[in-house]
């Protein structure tokens, strides 16, 4: 009798040790349901969704295999987004409110139909896509102003930051980037909005003149997150624009701008360069001076010329400077296929790949004519959206852009992958554990692979010029 007692227990705590075990394998396969999201350069498949299925054990079939890594790990990531000019801006608020605020919540909100942007960059006064040019100290041929008596946001009160504290409403902790396309013209040697370098007499003026642009903004409500000191420096055909050499910037950053956010307390970073990939050795001319070294964060880049594997020049130089990728632009002469192929191997897989720590598109928003913009300012740069009244079209950079920061929230860390020719790829783990894989296939042919994480893997496809986010 005892025995028989023993051997029901027995039985029962096996009973029980399967059930248990049955219920944490279900759990587990509820919590790391994988799917998909794809983008096709036909357009026939614009975000959609697709469930997946998980297999255990050894890989059962010949396919090529993209493994996941999670014990490599890399940077970490900032964010995704666009530059919000002054231009969208005004389109943005000139919308109906209702049309508004549900396109911001779809634009910046964390619910399933967000596309979840993270990060922002704006122009310190006019980018080339305002609608005129202005500093934040504009005063009469001749004069100078180097109190700074005249300073004020004014321009800016008009659309970017009433609609700047609508976006933080959303997404409080959105990352926001602030860079200067030119000084007020009074500051530079040509006394002119484009071209023209600054003068010694006014870099003193110049560094306060951040310092109370941050200080403004930050009693708006709006924290500044880090700063360049010049857009495209190498590029004084624009308008506005200034040109800045390394040694101007070195110069600046170590006895003017670094001393003054120090001397008032402030925290944003300071980041150099933000222009393109061709000339690494810019950023890295100013990083061999050790006095304007330490006040220094890292470099931005553009992609107009050169090549993405720069970002990864200056790592291998320079590991502890951080890198970003801040501006390409789409242009109403180009096609979608074109531009999401592109784009998504360059400015998304490609500049991650290569260390930055964010991925802008350039420009949030156009209006069907392109008609916002300083004289001799940019005539074709396509937006994200295209906005006429309170009607939205989402164009190619919005899908480019999607693609990531709908998946991989600030805090994510790009981890490693072993890739599977003839696909592009880079992978993430998120603060919560996800991990997201972007694959790019940029053949003509579709193509059948496997994924594999730790003991689990799945089989997939895709179609040809396609990109697809896969969450594990």
């Amino acid at each position: 009798m005892k025995l028989k007692i023993i051997i029901l227990f027995i039985y029962w705590g096996l009973f029980q040790a399967n059930t248990m075990l049955y219920a944490q394998s279900n759990k587990k396969q509820v919590t790391l349901a994988p799917f998909v999201y794809t983008t096709t350069a036909d357009q026939l498949q614009l975000l959609k969704k697709q469930d997946l299925t998980y297999s255990a054990g050894p890989i059962r079939n010949s396919f090529p295999t993209i493994e996941l890594k999670p014990e490599e790990k890399f940077q970490t990531v900032d964010g995704f987004g666009y530059t919000l000019t002054g231009g969208s801006a005004f389109l943005i608020n000139k919308m109906i409110p209702d049309a508004r605020v549900h396109l911001l919540k779809e634009l910046f909100g964390n619910e399933a139909t967000s596309i979840g942007i993270s990060y922002l960059r704006i122009s310190m006064g006019a980018s080339d896509l305002d609608s005129e040019v202005f500093s934040y100290d504009d005063i009469n041929n001749g004069e100078t102003d180097p109190d700074l008596k005249r300073f004020s946001l004014s321009k800016d009160t008009l659309n970017l930051i009433p609609l700047l504290k609508q976006i933080l409403a959303i997404n409080p902790h959105i990352k926001i980037m602030a860079t200067p396309w030119s000084p007020p013209v009074w500051m530079k040697d040509n006394h002119a909005s484009k071209g023209g370098h600054l003068l010694k007499e006014f870099y003193g003026v110049y560094a306060e003149y951040f310092v109370r642009y941050i200080h403004e903004m930050k009693k708006a409500g709006i924290q500044i997150d880090a700063i360049t000191i010049q857009n495209e420096p190498h590029h004084g055909g624009n308008n506005p624009s200034m040109v800045m050499e390394p040694n101007e910037e070195a110069t600046f950053i170590k006895n003017y701008v670094g001393k003054a956010f120090r001397q008032h307390g402030i925290k944003s970073k300071i980041i150099v360069w933000d222009h393109n990939c061709d000339e690494p050795n810019y950023p890295m001319d100013i990083f061999k001076d050790s006095l304007a070294n330490k006040f220094i964060d890292g470099a931005a880049f553009h992609l107009y010329n050169g090549d993405i594997s720069a970002l990864s020049v200056v790592h291998n130089v320079y590991p502890q400077k951080n890198l970003y990728f801040t501006e390409q632009w789409t242009g109403k002469n180009g096609t979608f296929a074109g531009d999401l192929i592109w784009h998504v191997k360059n400015v998304i897989i490609g500049s991650m790949n290569n260390w930055s720590r964010n991925a802008l598109e350039w420009n949030l928003a156009n209006d069907p004519d392109y008609a916002i913009h300083t004289p001799g300012g940019c005539t074709e740069c396509k937006g994200a959206l295209t906005i006429s009244g309170s009607s939205v079209s989402r164009n190619v950079s919005y899908y480019i852009i999607a693609h990531a920061a709908k998946f991989i929230p600030a805090g994510s860390v790009r981890i490693g992958t072993e890739n599977v020719q003839n696909l592009s790829c880079v992978a993430f783990l998120s603060p919560s554990g996800k991990k997201i894989l972007i694959v790019l296939n940029e053949s003509v042919n579709k193509k059948i692979f496997n994924i594999k994480l730790n003991h689990t893997w799945i089989t997939t496809s895709m179609l040809a010029s396609s990109v697809s986010t896969f969450v594990l």
